[in-house]
């Protein structure tokens, strides 16, 4: 014990604790990235040893050289400890549930609300967050340096370890540049799971969002206006988006799962659509994508936030809009229109002061459209299947599926309980559409009624190690790619819209993946709605091929 607390009590360079905490960041902080090159070089018919031997080396010397660059008296000690701890927490992330922090993921994190993020956490990754990343912190606040005069010592001490650490660099890369510019151009993401490169995706975020010049907003659609058609029977319409949340085709028992998970609305007939595919892997980017007039391959965010979305085209038109949310965010494409938002106050049965059952989106509903006028769209944002507390999404006399995983570590749940919580989610949704759908069934006699629903993105339940969302498009399953999208009309909607629905469930049923994805929305909902403008697409309309005028 005395050995143990003179170790402690003992004195070092400062530059040496520097490069202590790059040997800690580069064997402990990192280890999702070394299973991840562990995971590369098993699928390689042979891998250079020396290469494998250099990679430890090759990473503690490239964050020694950062390290170093950034330690300075007064603020270094802070610097890192901020550094370790938020280390800690992507160190978890992304060991457990495959997380990988590039752009895309710090644009989710950034605009994810409190209550979501909080839904994260769990006793296990609290335990391991504070022996990774509490205990190191304070054992850097803790460390006792020893007296150096500013040049003859610090400085000195820091150019010799940051010539070194170049030396280091430079030297594994005369040997082993070959494999290194292989791995690295076959597996693009790496420098994305590489510890703390979620730095630098930070500060691009945060200087692309809040420091650079916004561009000036731009209406499109200008010249839209409802057209009457040679079928209409002069009623208005009501028309029900719902717009879902992590929810993946794979789960559905009306696209071929065989488990009864849509067993609400069978008796609706509804129509689903196979191999849809999402614009992004994340709530930030398919949503303000889907609703755009841009498509996956030419989708800019900042025009997007910046230009008019198919519901600006329809209020435009004369149509009585209403976005109600209770996901947290409409990512600003609700904006210009009528929107409320859940309280999640405890008091409502359906809410417990942090999130609220889907069904609580219901309530009110006859005065929502009491107080709309004329033809009237309606977007229910929903929290669907929103992990890791899958549990959360439904009331406990609605878990189907036993025995469900009723913890947010999903990690350390069987696989059995995540699928079990995960399909009763799926359940749930589909319970809340089968009583909407009876709603709209009540309006019939005064309204043309609709219902079209698709979720944002899919989910990883674990397979190939992967859990949640977000993984880049690029390496994504199709899991996480892949949503469910389904519609029911009534019977004067079909006649008012000229449509076939025999037509339209064999196009739905025959669907290959890439025939439709969330590329068509647009088009789509301006078509279904008899909206005229210049900025329709009738290529996107998925209901054009099945409408008689």
């Amino acid at each position: 014990m005395k050995n143990i607390v003179s170790f402690f009590n003992k004195k070092i360079n400062y530059n040496i604790l520097v490069f202590l905490i790059a040997i800690y960041f580069g064997l402990v902080l990192n280890i999702p990235l070394w299973r991840t090159f562990s995971e590369i070089f098993s699928k390689l018919d042979a891998v250079n040893t020396g290469f494998i031997i250099s990679l430890p080396i090759f990473i503690i010397a490239a964050l020694n050289l950062i390290f170093q660059l950034v330690a300075w008296p007064y603020i270094g000690r802070v610097f890192f400890v901020i550094l370790t701890f938020l280390s800690s927490i992507t160190a978890y992330a992304s060991y457990h549930y495959g997380v990988i922090f590039d752009y895309g993921m710090m644009e989710n994190i950034f605009e994810t609300n409190s209550g979501e993020a909080l839904s994260y956490f769990s006793l296990s990754g609290l335990i391991t967050i504070i022996i990774i990343g509490v205990i190191p912190c304070l054992l850097i606040i803790g460390a006792k340096l020893k007296k150096q005069s500013f040049i003859k010592d610090f400085v000195i001490y820091k150019l010799v370890s940051i010539i070194v650490s170049i030396l280091v660099i430079v030297l594994i890369a005369v040997f082993f540049y070959k494999s290194y510019a292989s791995v690295g151009r076959n597996n693009k993401y790496l420098n994305h799971v590489i510890n703390p490169s979620y730095v630098y995706t930070s500060v691009k975020y945060i200087d692309k969002t809040y420091f650079t010049k916004p561009m000036v907003y731009q209406e499109i659609g200008t010249d839209a206006k409802v057209v009457t058609t040679a079928t209409s029977n002069g009623k208005p319409t009501l028309f029900v988006f719902v717009l879902g949340e992590t929810a993946r085709t794979q789960n559905y028992q009306a696209n071929g799962y065989l488990r009864p998970t849509n067993q609400y609305t069978q008796k609706y007939n509804m129509i689903s659509f196979r191999n849809v595919t999402s614009c992004g892997t994340a709530t930030a980017v398919s949503v303000p994508c889907m609703f755009s007039a841009m498509n996956r391959d030419n989708y800019n965010k900042e025009i997007a936030y910046n230009q008019d979305t198919f519901i600006d085209i329809l209020h435009r038109a004369g149509i009585s809009m209403l976005w109600k949310e209770n996901d947290g965010g409409d990512k600003g494409v609700g904006d210009r229109i009528k929107k409320t938002t859940l309280s999640h106050s405890a008091k409502d049965p359906l809410c417990d002061g942090e999130s609220c059952l889907d069904m609580a989106l219901l309530d009110n509903f006859d005065q929502d459209v009491a107080d709309m006028k004329g033809s009237k769209f309606i977007t229910l944002h929903i929290m669907g299947s929103h992990g890791p507390t899958y549990y959360k999404r439904y009331p406990k006399d609605r878990a189907f599926f036993k025995p469900d995983c009723l913890r947010a570590d999903i990690e350390n749940c069987t696989k059995e309980q995540i699928v079990n919580s995960y399909d009763n989610t799926i359940l749930y949704t589909d319970y809340m559409i089968s009583q909407l759908i009876q709603k709209l069934k009540g309006y019939s006699d005064k309204y043309n009624t609709a219902l079209f629903y698709i979720s944002d993105h899919g989910e990883s339940l674990g397979e190939g190690g992967l859990y949640l969302h977000g993984t880049p498009y690029s390496l994504a399953p199709k899991y996480q790619t892949t949503v469910p999208m389904m519609i029911w009309f009534s019977k004067s909607f079909t006649q008012d819209r000229g449509l076939n629905l025999t037509c339209l469930e064999k196009a739905a049923k025959n669907a290959q993946r890439g025939d439709y994805s969330q590329d068509n929305i647009f088009s789509s909902m301006l078509g279904i709605m008899n909206v005229s403008t210049s900025v329709y697409k009738p290529k996107q309309d998925l209901f054009r091929q099945c409408r008689t005028n």
